[in-house]
């Protein structure tokens, strides 16, 4: 499943292309990549055909691009975005016009930029676990802009739960910090609670729990300051590295919007290592069911607390 850096590679890649595109047409072939939109393909379509976009935004996983008002609209109506969760395998590419149909094509806009002419976005999905819809942008709690991309302090009502994600300018170090000592669960959970610190999934939970030297089944409030303090720094350190590698694919699902994959599998050191040597001790490292997945981590660099 796409994470933080999966996901902001694609909007980075649509933000120039998008910001102040006229949507001169709507295709909705398969409303199974509608079913967070209340209405119907053909009012999908309506109620985007006309609109501008004002921009891409990300908050943790979720893409949303804000939506101007029809060109002839005299009167603004409550702000809106279109807002996109990839889900599995969902990918949004940017395609010449008329360019032929992908394989998993569910959902085609065509749009006029102003300087880059036509182009067609193309949400593709191949598990059908992704999805598109139009929601009205509410304030934040904060005041705060509603995430990277943005400067507005709005945020689509579907998404306004989803806590920030650590790369977010807005993330406050303290409150997690005040989140985890009131937390029993294990720190990987915390890690993957997007109610908690969004964004992080289970690659680069494991990732950074590794780096930061942490076992994952540590209880989050066991977690010193300066422990809370270093797995903070490794997790962003992690998603850094990730998104100057172009994110993570480990097969033709995940792509940036031009189509291609990113390359960071190449540089785990826990995820999906399981049995081969750690690359700080030599010792293997060790893959453990976990939430119907699977965790990683060397039993050697990171052992959990006695007392835990």
């Amino acid at each position: 499943m796409p994470e933080l850096p999966e996901v902001e590679v694609v909007r980075a890649g649509l933000a120039p292309a998008v910001t102040g595109a006229l949507i001169t047409g709507v295709q909705a072939f398969d409303p199974r990549a509608l079913t967070r939109f209340a209405g119907s393909p053909a009012e999908f379509e309506a109620a985007l055909d006309g609109r501008r976009i004002v921009g891409a935004a990300r908050r943790g996983k979720f893409l949303w691009m804000p939506l101007g008002g029809r060109p002839e609209a005299e009167e603004a109506s409550l702000p809106q975005g279109l807002v996109a969760h990839l889900g599995m395998s969902g990918q949004l590419l940017l395609r010449d016009p008329g360019a032929p149909q992908e394989r998993h094509e569910r959902v085609r806009l065509t749009i006029e930029h102003p300087s880059h002419g036509e182009l067609a976005v193309v949400f593709a999905d191949q598990r059908t676990f992704g999805s598109l819809t139009i929601d009205i942008l509410v304030p934040t709690l904060d005041g705060a802009a509603g995430g990277l991309g943005t400067e507005e302090p709005l945020v689509p009502s579907q998404v306004a739960h989803i806590a920030r994600d650590p790369l977010d300018p807005a993330f406050l170090d303290t409150r997690f910090r005040s989140l985890l000592r009131r937390k029993d669960s294990a720190i990987k959970r915390v890690l993957l609670d997007q109610n908690v610190i969004s964004g992080v999934g289970n690659i680069y939970a494991d990732e950074a729990l590794w780096a930061a030297r942490i076992h994952p089944e540590t209880p989050a409030r066991a977690l010193s300051t300066r422990a809370v303090n270093r797995l903070l720094a490794e997790v962003r350190a992690v998603l850094h590295k990730a998104l100057a590698e172009g994110g993570t694919s480990f097969d033709a699902q995940y792509v940036n919007v031009n189509g291609q994959a990113g390359y960071f599998a190449h540089s785990l050191n826990a995820y999906g290592r399981g049995g081969q040597p750690c690359p700080r001790c030599g010792r293997p490292v060790v893959r453990v069911s976990f939430m119907n997945r699977s965790s990683h981590y060397c039993p050697y660099c990171q052992r959990i607390p006695r007392a835990a």
